[in-house]
């Protein structure tokens, strides 16, 4: 059989290097299902239960691996379903592509079934290249500008294909004619360092601090060598956005931890007294958890320009490639002798890191969720990877866990949905089979989409070199961050018809289809079930049942939201008095550990 689009559409993908596809089929796309059953082990074509997690997938192979991510959809419904995953990776700079079916040509503008203006509804979350094919010879040039557009811009690009045109005879090559584009097949990332002066600018900026506070995101995970040094000669503190959590390791004195809501508060005290903000690789929304405007001089470097000076007013923006541009800044700055600033950021991080471990070893009804995460921190082993979900869960990722260099973590930035910790956990697995992978999910997104993509698990585990993939389940029947922020933002009690969860035997569930299931309900069997999680013969799901009514902290409290928060207790929350207990024992001492520690 002679190659039709399909199989070309596939052949091309294949020179650039892409040979692992997520999605789900449909009749919209039975051409392209035909061509990789055709291509055999060239492809690896990974089922997913619904096209959303398709999209997670792709782009979390494009946040692990650092290549374009490619999912695939049928037309209509499936088009549809891809988009939350697609807008994860819009709002998170990853290079996804994703291909989805279309009626035939003929039918298109007669309101047929399944019909759906794609390019349309694809025009934001992929703006900058959304292209529907109509004839053979387009597609190569289809494919290549969709790929190098999604790696240069760091975004979302998609095709449409029609299911007709997806069995028509290939056009490899279009004819040298006017009105025909040939393409061609690679791409490679420039390295861009700013100009002479303007890194002599920002040097000027950072020698004069006194008191340097450094934030990397995202944008600094493959410059943690250079941030370190940069931060050791300028006696700096080190805070990390969620995105970033992974750029350095934990266990370097000056790091922070994280940064914001979810963060620490010797992070809240660096940005709060500092006088000097060195910004890297990162677009961290909150300016509350920022210096006061005039409070500090900014220094910010980014690769794209667009995201400079937008979170705070800074006085030199560097465009340029975070470990080229700290590396071609190092020169210029001068060692700081006075280290009275780092001695205060180290002293803090120690104490705070006590704080953490009381709290998580507080009483709680069952197991602290805390404890959790404060067990696993020691067990995590070498060069894992590390996902998490939206919801409570990343309360305790962000803060509990120490990282070590070598580990590589991430969640859902810029969007904040629910429902990927566990397909992102997959597809990490998939990326690099040989590494422990462990998912940190809470029992709302289980619900959502994980326990089916349980399945997905169950489906392809033994392809993997090592079984060794855990998915912890916070079970509290409770929807736990929208709970908490209701009460402290909104000063409302918990109203349990849209908080309540139903229960669900989730370690039951996966042993009835084929992978080890833990269930814990006391504290002092944590550790046990971490090594057995981690050492298992097959994937795992530990089930923890934890207890809802532990406060997440945010790192400083303001006195509109301790008002909030006393106002729900006051009227009438259903958990009233749990919560009181359960605060006690975590604001007993604030954040200020014993005196005779010190």
């Amino acid at each position: 059989m002679s190659d039709n689009v399909s199989d070309f559409l596939l052949n091309r993908l294949e020179k650039w290097n892409i040979s692992r596809i997520y999605g789900y089929p449909g009749d919209g796309s039975n051409g392209l299902m035909g061509a990789l059953n055709r291509a055999g082990d060239r492809f690896e074509f990974i089922q997913t239960r619904h096209e959303e997690m398709a999209a997670f997938m792709a782009t979390a192979h494009a946040k692990f691996t650092g290549q374009v991510g490619v999912c695939t959809a049928t037309s209509g419904p499936g088009a549809i379903h891809l988009l939350n995953g697609l807008y994860d990776a819009k709002k998170d700079h990853q290079p996804v592509v994703a291909i989805v079916g279309q009626q035939a040509r003929a039918a298109l503008g007669g309101d047929y079934q399944q019909e759906v203006d794609l390019v349309s509804l694809y025009k934001d979350v992929a703006h900058e290249y959304v292209h529907m094919a109509t004839v053979p010879s387009q597609i190569r040039h289809l494919v290549d500008r969709a790929i190098r557009t999604a790696l240069s811009e760091r975004t979302v690009t998609a095709l449409i294909i029609p299911n007709d045109l997806q069995t028509q005879p290939a056009v490899e090559e279009p004819a040298h004619a006017h009105g025909t584009v040939h393409s061609g097949i690679g791409y490679s990332a420039p390295v861009t360092v700013p100009a002479d002066a303007d890194l002599r600018r920002a040097a000027a900026v950072l020698n004069e601090g006194k008191r340097v506070a450094i934030l990397v995101g995202a944008g600094a995970l493959n410059a943690t060598d250079e941030v370190i040094q940069v931060a050791e000669t300028l006696g700096a503190g080190v805070a990390k956005a969620l995105l970033g959590r992974a750029a350095l390791p934990d266990d370097l004195p000056f790091v922070t931890g994280s940064i914001g809501l979810l963060g620490t508060n010797p992070s809240w005290e660096l940005m709060s007294n500092c006088d000097t903000l060195l910004m890297v690789g990162s677009s961290f929304p909150y300016s509350e958890f920022l210096p006061e405007e005039g409070q500090a001089r900014g220094v910010q470097i980014d690769i794209n320009g667009r995201m400079l000076s937008m979170r705070y007013p800074m006085e030199a923006n560097l465009v340029g490639d975070s470990a080229a541009t700290l590396r071609a800044l190092m020169p210029y700055l001068e060692h700081k002798t006075d280290r009275g600033w780092r001695e205060h950021i180290e002293k803090s991080i120690k104490q705070w890191w006590e704080v953490l471990e009381e709290r998580a070893l507080a009483e709680a009804d069952p197991v602290n969720p805390q404890r959790v995460f404060w067990e696993l921190s020691p067990r995590l082993p070498d060069n894992c990877i590390i996902t998490s979900d939206s919801g409570s869960a990343a309360n305790w990722y962000a803060r509990d866990l120490k990282l070590r260099r070598g580990m590589m973590a991430s969640l859902s930035g810029g969007l904040a949905t629910m429902g990927n910790g566990v397909p992102y956990a997959i597809a990490a697995k998939f990326a690099y089979p040989d590494r422990t992978v462990i998912a940190l999910v809470g029992d709302g997104a289980m619900q959502m989409n994980g326990n089916a993509e349980l399945l997905t698990i169950a489906k392809y585990w033994k392809r993997w070199t090592t079984p060794n993939l855990v998915i912890m389940v916070l079970n509290n029947q409770d929807l736990n961050q929208v709970t908490w922020e209701m009460r402290v933002m909104e000063g409302d009690p918990k109203y349990e018809g849209s908080q309540d969860l139903p229960n669900f035997p989730y370690a039951e569930y996966a042993r009835l289809i084929g992978l080890e299931g833990i269930h814990v309900s006391e504290p002092e069997a944590l550790a046990s079930a971490w090594d057995r999680a981690l050492s298992a013969d097959r994937p795992v799901v530990l089930e923890v049942m934890a207890d809802p009514n532990i406060p997440p902290i945010p790192p400083h409290i303001k006195p509109e939201q301790a008002k909030a928060y006393m106002s729900a207790l006051l009227h009438g929350d259903p958990d009233a008095i749990g919560i009181v207990k359960a605060s006690f024992k975590q604001f007993a001492r604030e954040i200020v550990p014993k005196a005779s520690k010190h």
